[in-house]
């Protein structure tokens, strides 16, 4: 969302050919938004493999080690929390692109029925 015309530009009705500043919304941050949490999904999918692969590296050479079993609970603490971070960051990047898509039409919206709306011009009497 921005302010288009300056904070200094005069709010309210146009007045002999003077507009006050517009608001203007825009889908861009929320669609990098939506792109940086996809992001987090693709770059989360490949570490409970390689979380799998160092853990068995570690299984083989650990022997017969009583903290085994504390260190396979803990695997499977970090793989739970890394398949719920992927799951929040799809299902964020899902609605932060329906918030944009929702934004647009609401603006879409606003724009036809204001421009139902009759504008006196300068030098128009009524």
């Amino acid at each position: 969302m921005a302010l288009v015309g300056g904070p200094s530009a005069p709010a309210g009705p146009p007045s002999a050919g003077v507009q006050g500043p517009k608001l203007k919304h825009s889908d861009g941050p929320w669609l990098r938004a939506a792109g940086g949490a996809d992001e987090l999904v693709t770059h989360l999918a490949p570490v409970r493999t390689e979380l799998a692969t160092a853990h068995a590296g570690l299984m083989a050479g650990a022997g017969r080690l009583s903290a085994l079993a504390e260190l396979a609970a803990v695997r499977e603490s970090w793989e739970r929390r890394i398949r719920a971070a992927q799951g929040e960051c799809g299902s964020l990047a899902g609605k932060l692109r329906s918030v944009a898509r929702i934004q647009g039409a609401t603006n879409e919206d606003v724009r036809s029925s204001m421009a139902a709306v009759p504008v006196p011009r300068t030098g128009d009497e009524r």
